[in-house]
């Protein structure tokens, strides 16, 4: 009975940041200049409305978690008629662990979002969006049928539009929206044309119960292989869309022209994790056709080593955290595909808060910096202007490593267990798949941690540098590279020229709009002097530690970045995360037991050895390019393996460079091929309407004037044009043809 009761109130979960989004939004409308001034007030509403269903959702999460049942509330709509749907809600073990996450790390990103957005004029709008994102998201977690999951789907698409372009003056982040917007719609077309095709199948929307009916008619050989491999995978394009699978990625990179606040929300718990949860509530669906689930292992695994290899190089510090995102959501992917959904699961989670305590962390340098390079991304997301940041900033350079080393795999952090779990899944079902992986792993630690190093150690840059440009950030005495290198002297004075001084950038209104500035103009006179003078000022500023509503946060989610994946299951292995260490740490007074538990870690570290031997390794490399405690200086990255042909390292890492800079060249690949052949075909549309279909039309209306204007000047009246008319008619024929005589008989 209270298992029941408790389960009722998680109706009222989804309820309570809909209605704050209402609230607030319907204010902001109608009383813009009371919500400006009662705009915290405000805040801390949506934040209690999302603690609240926070509360609710913890007391049946522990009660499941120990009984494991599933329940279903529905109420009929349309009863009626011969189709039948039902709204509800749904409660699972799935469920509930979902809506944990999405609350916890809402609540995360409101309080932070505080601070962060408080200079901004849309500071009621922007938290009216974040609790219709996360009400959108809860709605999608509770549906128990398809009809709601695709509703509460297209919301959390429009929130996201919403969010990615909230700066909408700036061009950049409407470009940016726009393109999330079109990428989705491909997989959400696909999305449609899936679900209604297995509507047509099974006859039924009910999650459970089609994915029974469908489960048994492809057992029993009624449905056609090849129309059940037809189906599924437009139902799985919807995923590959809004999780960033390969090819459809894109939008993800882009999408951190947005705050970075749901910037985090987006990585952590709600957009990308639509796609990979949707794929587990309908896998027993696509679990029963090998074709769908091997075209999902390797698009999962070619977006796991793409991701990890196009962030190597990223100069961007939201755009590098955006690409390990695609790499780890490709390792959710490719476990899906094999058939280990629980792993899956499991690394969705404790990825979830190492990602949201990295974004939110370089929100904070970020927000830190803009005070002295300007409030131009270009600059204050640029991460060879940073360095020594640890000094600075203590509370976020602490706790960005536990992060950093989450995602590398390094135990006991959160993240190895379940990454462990999927690399060793791989393995067991296809060697191919392993080895992608496992490869994946040494990347994945390099890019990682070279965010670190170049964010967080060494000395602050920024101030000692005059002009930043693309590939530069100084053309004076060390030029930094992509990799940590210094240019030539030539091709820095070459790029300075095309440079744009530092301090160019002033802050006036940009927090408010997102607008940028119109730079002074280079040339000597008054404002020439006055900038730099207001560099010479600048040069003695250094970023400042960011308040206690946004460094909160971070020191909050260190806490499940290090244990949440101790509490994970492992199948394969004689023990769990949290119980083998416990276990362990208990017997130790008794050794036989002690010895018992520590075989069982060791087993367990030692069939991680495909992972754990690339992740130190990326992590040296990264530490060799780019962890000098002073300065960058000239580190050429061949120079540091002497015992490797030279020129061949060259061509190799010169390669992989350019693959990072320019995204793998997809974006223009899509811009050349798909983006210009539409507009070919819709010009050769626009020429064929112009020209013919128009032109046919015009033409019989030119003809038909031209002919009345004819017969108008003809027809006017006098008698003696007529007989004239006559006669002309007579005789022409006669005097054109040449009638035959016909032979006399």
């Amino acid at each position: 009975m209270p298992v029941e009761l408790s389960n009722k109130y998680a109706c009222f979960i989804p309820p309570c940041p809909l209605v704050a989004s209402r609230l607030t939004g319907s204010l902001s409308f109608l009383f813009p200049k009371a919500t400006r001034s009662l705009r915290r007030l405000c805040a801390a509403f949506n934040t209690f409305s999302l603690t609240t269903a926070t509360s609710v959702s913890s007391a049946p999460f522990r009660q499941q978690a120990a009984t494991h049942s599933i329940q279903q509330y529905l109420w009929a709509r349309i009863p009626k008629s011969d189709f039948r749907l039902k709204i509800g809600f749904l409660i699972d073990p799935l469920t509930l662990a979902m809506s944990i996450l999405v609350t916890t790390a809402g609540i995360s990103v409101m309080v932070y979002s505080d601070s962060y957005m408080c200079h901004d004029q849309g500071y009621a709008r922007f938290y009216a969006y974040l609790s219709l994102f996360t009400a959108s998201m809860l709605g999608l977690v509770f549906s128990p049928n398809l009809i709601q999951i695709y509703v509460s789907w297209e919301l959390v698409g429009m929130c996201s539009y919403l969010l990615i372009g909230f700066w909408f003056a700036r061009s950049s982040a409407a470009n940016a929206c726009q393109k999330a917007f079109v990428t989705n719609r491909i997989g959400d077309f696909g999305l449609l044309l899936g679900v209604s095709g297995v509507y047509w199948i099974t006859g039924s929307f009910e999650i459970f119960e089609l994915c029974d009916r469908f489960s048994e008619l492809s057992g029993s050989g009624v449905i056609n292989p090849i129309l059940a491999n037809t189906i599924a995978p437009p139902l799985f394009l919807g995923p590959v869309a809004k999780s960033a699978q390969f090819p459809l990625h894109v939008w993800l990179p882009d999408a951190m022209e947005g705050p970075t606040p749901i910037s985090a929300l987006t990585h952590a718990a709600t957009m990308v994790a639509a796609g990979i949860f949707f794929t587990v509530r309908i896998f027993s669906l696509i679990s029963v056709l090998p074709l769908t689930m091997h075209t999902t292992s390797w698009v999962g695994g070619i977006t796991t080593l793409s991701g990890a290899t196009l962030a190597l190089a990223q100069k961007d510090l939201k755009r590098g955290l955006a690409y390990s995102t695609m790499s780890q959501l490709g390792y959710m992917v490719s476990a899906l595909g094999i058939g280990a959904s629980r792993p899956a699961l499991f690394h969705l989670i404790t990825h979830a808060y190492p990602k949201a305590l990295l974004l939110l962390g370089s929100g904070s340098v970020i927000h830190s910096m803009e005070k002295v390079v300007g409030y131009s991304p270009a600059r204050s997301q640029n991460m060879f202007l940073m360095g020594g940041l640890r000094k600075h900033m203590p509370i976020t350079g602490t706790t960005f490593p536990s992060g950093t080393l989450s995602l590398c795999g390094i135990p006991p952090l959160s993240c190895f267990w379940s990454k462990d779990q999927i690399i060793a899944e791989s393995w067991l079902r296809s060697p191919y798949l392993g080895l992608t992986t496992s490869i994946t792993a040494g990347p994945t630690a390099s890019h990682t941690s070279r965010i670190y190093f170049l964010t967080s150690e060494g000395n602050f840059r920024a101030n000692q540098m005059n002009y930043v440009g693309f590939d530069t950030s100084s053309p004076s005495k060390n030029i930094i590279t992509s990799w940590g290198g210094a240019r030539p002297e030539s091709l820095a004075t070459q790029a300075s020229s095309n440079v744009i001084s530092a301090t160019d950038m002033e802050r006036s209104g940009v927090a408010e709009t997102g607008n940028l500035v119109t730079p002074p103009p280079p040339e000597g006179g008054p404002i020439r002097e006055k900038a730099i003078q207001n560099y010479s000022e600048r040069n003695l500023l250094h970023p400042q530690e960011s308040n206690f509503c946004m460094v909160l946060p971070l020191i909050v989610l260190v806490i499940p970045t290090v244990f949440a994946g101790l509490a994970g299951v492992d199948p394969i292995q004689k023990g769990t995360g949290l119980n083998l260490l416990f276990d362990w740490l208990i017997s130790i007074p008794s050794f036989p037991e002690a010895n018992t538990h520590l075989e069982n870690l060791t087993e367990i570290l030692t069939s991680s050895t495909p992972s754990l031997s690339l992740s130190p390794i990326g992590l040296l490399t990264s530490f060799k390019i780019y962890g000098q405690t002073n300065e960058l200086v000239d580190t050429k990255f061949p120079e540091k393996f002497k015992l490797i042909n030279k020129n061949l390292l060259n061509t190799y890492v010169s390669l992989i460079r350019d693959w990072s800079i320019n995204r793998g060249y997809i974006d223009y690949y899509y811009d050349t091929y798909f983006v210009g052949g539409i507009n070919f075909t819709s010009k050769l549309v626009s020429y064929f309407d112009q020209w013919l279909v128009d032109g046919f039309i015009n033409g019989t209306g030119v003809s038909s004037l031209s002919g009345g204007e004819g017969i108008r000047r003809g027809k006017n009246g006098r008698i003696s044009h007529y007989p004239l008319g006559l006669v002309i008619g007579t005789v022409s024929p006669v005097s054109i043809v040449d009638f035959p005589i016909p032979p006399l008989p």
